[in-house]
């Protein structure tokens, strides 16, 4: 048995409860997993209130780290006590334990923490996919990136300036935008006090940017089509003021032909090789001191709720965790 976060109704924080669960043996193709930090994502908050509908009763998390306690028939490459680290589907790391998919499952590197690993994997392999595949970015390019204080915004900054990337970021409050900053945001706009669209025309001289990327959503989008370029591409990868509404794609060629998606993670590293080129990536970027993972935040696995009215409520910065 395991104690495990569960919820058996949508709403706000107060329906996760903390239950014991039987994890068992790993069956042919599984690891079973002892964790030792678990990610914290706003995802998780779409899950719990409903926006993402799922099946219920259900457990909660994408991400998290551990060691390997068991492996079921089949499995090659891992064995018990390897360190590892997942994001994705089913949900449920917000536990003590937990079966996984042995072929979803990467090794900790060496220089790499549990709690790193836990707070990075969602976000940063997000980043990776947002800044190399969907929009691939070159050294000269000037981007938007909204949320630039959150999880992946931090990341984002540090590795798009790594690589000759000018980042303009926006912010909620004054501390957020000293925070985007500190972390290589060459401007950055607090969009509570400024409007954003206008300081991006200034920065760029009235030219705009090839690409935003916004995980903000519904209090964000139509301002992000304006800070776009002719031919821009608008990313669209989160919800977190509410979902945009439903959109006449007629918008898109007013507004100087552009490009919309709504990228995941999923099918971004739906094989097997793609989820490994992509954590290498992500791992060599962190080990190489260019993205620094700073865990911000951790609560105890049963203060999850606590967490997500933290969250929620833009109390936090960065990556925050949960441990068992």
């Amino acid at each position: 048995m395991a104690k495990a976060i569960r919820f058996h109704k949508t709403g706000g924080p107060e329906v996760m409860q903390l239950e014991e669960v039987a994890v068992g043996d790993p069956a042919a193709g599984q690891a079973r997993i002892r964790h030792t930090a678990i990610g914290v994502n706003f995802i998780d908050t779409y899950h719990r209130s409903g926006l993402y509908p799922m099946p219920l009763p259900s457990g909660l998390g994408s991400e998290g780290a551990g060691v390997v306690e068991a492996v079921g028939p089949g499995v090659t490459g891992l064995k018990a006590g390897d360190r590892v680290a997942y994001t994705g589907n089913p949900v449920g790391s917000y536990s003590e334990a937990r079966l996984y998919a042995a072929d979803r499952l990467v090794k900790i590197p060496q220089g790499i923490s549990d709690q790193q690993a836990a707070s990075m994997m969602l976000k940063g392999m997000t980043v990776q996919y947002l800044i190399h595949r969907t929009f691939p970015v070159k050294a000269g390019d000037t981007v938007l990136w909204h949320a630039a204080a959150g999880g992946v915004g931090l990341i984002a900054c540090q590795w798009l300036k790594s690589m000759g990337v000018t980042v303009i970021g926006t912010a909620g409050s004054d501390d957020k935008t000293a925070l985007a900053k500190k972390a290589g945001c060459a401007h950055v706009i607090n969009y509570s006090t400024e409007n954003f669209t206008q300081r991006v025309k200034e920065i760029t001289g009235g030219k705009g940017v090839p690409v935003v990327y916004d995980s903000v959503g519904k209090s964000t989008w139509e301002g992000s089509l304006d800070c776009l370029q002719p031919r821009g591409m608008m990313v669209s990868f989160g919800n977190a003021s509410g979902a945009v509404a439903p959109v006449n794609i007629g918008i898109l060629a007013q507004k100087g032909s552009l490009f919309l998606t709504r990228p995941t993670l999923v099918n971004y590293t739906a094989t097997r090789a793609d989820l490994e080129e992509t954590a290498k990536s992500l791992f060599d970027v962190v080990a190489s001191g260019k993205v620094k993972i700073e865990v911000t935040g951790a609560y105890k696995l049963a203060d999850a709720a606590q967490a997500h009215r933290d969250l929620e409520g833009r109390k936090t910065t960065g990556s925050i965790i949960l441990t068992p």
